[in-house]
């Protein structure tokens, strides 16, 4: 089969590979239909993320069931199924709490952007549609298997709902989807930290009702501005930088919650400062299976289009530009069809 295999920082290249095969009672083998870029992968394209040796890449997919191991009964072949990053049980005690991204069996899921994918854990990874859905459809599931759980998770972790102001860090994504997902949950005023326009018009149609385009320090004296002083109810960090965690943090008013979803790359906090501002942290890998089934029905009865997140759409052969596109900023999500 054909996949994506990163060799160095800016070398992505589509080589043959190795179809996979059931090597567990418990995994599935799925004949991909999309598969796509995320904002993390750009952390060893961009060699901040060190690795050994050649990788196969992606972590985010949706596609049919071709083959189950024997102990696999929740699936079957013929299946459209959307999965997760961390394949999980769903069983032990910590899924069971709504935390699969901390399994005790958890496994990590890589070489998404090929033609199959084998998937441990079948049973307890993996969540069918109803149908095998139409084509439009696609873009939607495929994003619920990362970008919108991950959102989700955001917005919940910092207790977005009725009566709140929640403030997204990252027009990436995960943070666009996570304004969508504050507004699905109800919240009040959805202010997005974005300077870029075509991304600013997206937020706004996922939900925000305000756009800030200053970041740090004068990013948060501008959301303190239109909190009558006190800073937004709830914060969403889809970065994973030093800065954009201070700004979440600092934007956040005592009592108040910071969802942290930005994988951190040389985070520190301050303790003395956190001590004192009352702040609630809660984030980490987003548990996207807790979410997977209310998800899958709000996209396949259309209520919401999380695939308008993927604004280049390629050919899996040209995973390469879609790594470029989206380390130059051209694009917010490439889309790889295999």
């Amino acid at each position: 089969m054909r996949g994506a295999i990163l060799h160095a920082p800016g070398d992505v290249r589509v080589e043959d590979r190795d179809r996979p095969t059931i090597v567990e009672p418990t995994d599935a083998i799925i004949r991909l239909s999309a598969a796509c870029v995320c904002g993390s992968d750009l952390w060893p394209y961009r060699g901040i993320e060190t690795y050994d040796g050649p990788i196969p890449m992606g972590h985010e997919y949706v596609g049919i069931v071709e083959e189950v191991g024997d102990q696999v009964s929740a699936i079957k072949p013929g299946d459209f199924v959307v999965g997760s990053f961390f394949a999980s049980d769903n069983t032990c005690e910590i899924c069971r709490a709504g935390y699969q991204s901390s399994c005790i069996h958890r496994q990590g899921v890589g070489g998404a952007q090929a033609q199959y994918l084998r998937v441990p854990l079948a049973d307890g990874t993996l969540v069918a549609t109803p149908n095998v859905p139409s084509d439009d459809l696609i873009p939607g599931f495929l994003a619920a298997s990362d970008v919108l759980g991950t959102g989700w998770f955001a917005a919940a972790a910092a207790e977005a709902g009725p009566g709140k102001t929640v403030a997204v860090v990252g027009d990436g994504a995960v943070g666009l989807l996570g304004v969508l997902a504050a507004k699905q949950l109800g919240a009040e005023r959805i202010i997005a930290m974005s300077r870029h326009e075509s991304r600013q018009n997206l937020a706004v149609e996922f939900g925000a009702t305000d756009i800030v385009a200053e970041r740090g320090d004068e990013g948060v004296a501008r959301i303190k501005e239109m909190t009558n002083g006190l800073g937004a109810h709830s914060v969403i960090e889809a970065v994973g930088t030093q800065e954009s965690m201070m700004q979440a943090i600092r934007a956040t008013r005592p009592g108040g919650h910071v969802g942290y979803v930005g994988v951190a790359h040389d985070v520190q906090l301050p303790g003395e400062e956190l001590f004192f501002s009352h702040v609630h942290l809660h984030g980490g890998p987003a548990p996207v299976r807790q979410y997977l089934p209310e998800l899958i029905d709000l996209i396949w009865n259309r209520k919401i289009n999380p695939g308008k997140v993927f604004d280049l759409e390629l050919p899996l052969e040209q995973a390469a530009e879609g790594y470029k596109a989206m380390d130059e900023r051209r694009a917010v999500k490439a889309l790889l069809r295999p």
